[in-house]
């Protein structure tokens, strides 16, 4: 999914979802984080997927406080 559009799904969402997504995601950062240590990670750049997606939820909530 490219950026833009990753950005206007996020947009959609009510604020308590995306907590619930910031949630979901930090687990799984955690998770892949374990994984990558124990070398059962297959594609390494997931880790970098999941911050780029905490940071675009982290963001759009910075920007709902300031309104």
């Amino acid at each position: 999914m490219k950026r833009k559009e990753k950005m206007k799904e996020l947009n959609a969402l009510s604020d308590e979802q995306l907590k619930e997504r910031l949630k979901d995601l930090s687990i799984s950062l955690l998770k892949t984080r374990f994984e990558l240590k124990t070398g059962h990670v297959d594609n390494p750049n997931v880790l970098r997927t999941i911050r780029k997606d905490i940071t675009r939820v982290k963001t759009i909530e910075t920007a709902r406080r300031k309104k």
